[in-house]
């Protein structure tokens, strides 16, 4: 591809690394591998970690990755019930490339917004 040199066309319909594009390009998946990268916290504690992501979508996107090997989910018999979610092998390879994205939008959010 032109702008990316090295890279064929991973946005045919049929190529692996379009899934993977469209698995962590969800409005919720970088917030929510970001979030966990930070460490474990109950279910709770990451709806006020991450704003404006309600218990339903939280769980929904955990799921979602999960289901694509980014996420683990381990349930714990105790009273309260309590369950951790935590980056798997692979999902911890998004962990700098996500942080290089953050470190983007912090420098040039205001840019974005001012475009607008």
């Amino acid at each position: 591809m032109g702008d990316f040199p090295g890279y064929g066309d991973v946005f045919l319909a049929d190529c692996p690394a379009r899934l993977a594009v469209e698995v962590i390009a969800d409005k919720w998946s970088v917030v929510v591998l970001y979030a966990l990268s930070r460490g474990p916290r109950r279910h709770g504690e990451r709806v006020d970690l991450i704003g404006g992501i309600s218990k339903k979508m939280l769980t929904q996107t955990l799921r979602r990755l999960q289901r694509y090997g980014l996420v683990s989910r381990e349930a714990h018999a105790e009273v309260p019930p309590r369950v951790e979610y935590d980056l798997t092998e692979l999902g911890t390879t998004l962990t700098e490339p996500i942080a290089m994205l953050t470190r983007w939008a912090e420098e040039n959010g205001d840019a974005v917004l001012a475009a607008t």
